[in-house]
């Protein structure tokens, strides 16, 4: 599996890759993307709230289960990935195919830049899978 290096990772299999200081972008892992199979829907309605660390700002459906999706950090929800918005692009087989590219699920301003000290590097993370 791939866990690129340059990205942040959580407990709960969400990766984050900062744009500029207090910009993120947020999807699911590799592992969380193999663990829970063809997508089929993604649901995010937090666009525009801000949400504190761990809370839920969204579903992706597989054809067996649905799983949360948590806040990696504190901050605003600012953008909903609209290839994967059922009411645009529609395509969530994006996260199986790209998870860490075109797969990426919402941007977020984060309102606690220090909230990135608690997240696990690449090699954390893959040693936590096992």
């Amino acid at each position: 599996m791939n866990y690129p290096k340059e990205l942040k990772y959580t407990a709960e299999h969400e990766w984050i890759r900062m744009e500029s200081d207090n910009i993120a972008v947020v999807g699911i892992t590799d592992f969380a993307q193999s663990e829970l199979g063809d997508l089929v829907y993604v649901e995010v309605e937090t666009v525009g709230e801000t949400l504190a660390k761990d809370e839920v700002f969204g579903t992706v459906e597989a054809v067996k289960t649905t799983s949360d999706l948590f806040m990696p950090l504190s901050g605003k929800v600012t953008a909903f990935n609209s290839e994967l918005d059922e009411s645009e692009g529609d395509n969530p087989t994006l996260i199986n195919n790209e998870p860490y590219e075109g797969g990426w699920i919402v941007k977020i301003e984060i309102s606690d830049p220090l909230e990135l000290e608690g997240l696990m590097d690449a090699e954390t993370y893959e040693a936590s899978l096992s």
